[in-house]
């Protein structure tokens, strides 16, 4: 009866050698996924700071060439582009409220947040957005989301009442 019971220990502790390697590589890939997901975090911040200084690019350039103000007609046509039809630059794409501007001339997911936001009777914050609008409430997600709603804000179409809480503004001739 004793090689059986060394033959169960010697089964147990391969066993457990076995979990105690799967474990290590569970921690290993966890590791490499938090890495990846950081990295993955700081690329969506900068493609956004990118574009954010190409729109205001864009509407500097659009000021200085049409002479007035930017979301004049100016800012619509760009000027011709030494990069090529396809540049970004000179093309403000969430451009400055105006009274005549519909929420139809944002791009569409811009269009998403403000229905989401239109559709609550209060103030939202950006995972509360992000959850009503069916997207991921992953924090470098929700990261983007808030830039996306700060360039609202900045341009118009948004307020933050209060830190990190979006609503509509009041507009001329509604009750604040």
């Amino acid at each position: 009866m004793g090689s059986l019971i060394d033959e169960l220990r010697r089964r147990e502790a391969a066993a457990r050698e076995e979990a105690e390697e799967i474990r290590r590589g569970i921690a290993e890939l966890r590791e490499r996924l938090a890495r990846v997901e950081e990295r993955l975090s700081r690329l969506e911040i900068a493609r956004e700071e990118v574009a954010e200084i190409l729109d205001e690019t864009g509407a500097d350039h659009a000021a200085a060439e049409g002479g007035g103000e930017v979301g004049s007609a100016a800012e619509a046509t760009p000027a011709p582009s030494p990069f090529g039809e396809g540049s970004p630059i000179g093309v403000l794409t969430v451009p400055l409220w105006r009274p005549d501007l519909e929420v139809s001339v944002l791009p569409g997911a811009y269009q998403n947040l403000m229905e989401v936001i239109a559709d609550a009777d209060h103030p939202l914050r950006a995972v509360r957005v992000a959850e009503a609008a069916g997207l991921s409430v992953d924090r470098s997600k929700v990261e983007g989301l808030r830039s996306k709603l700060k360039r609202l804000v900045e341009r118009g179409w948004l307020i933050e009442d209060g830190p990190g809480r979006f609503t509509l503004p009041p507009r001329r001739g509604e009750a604040p």
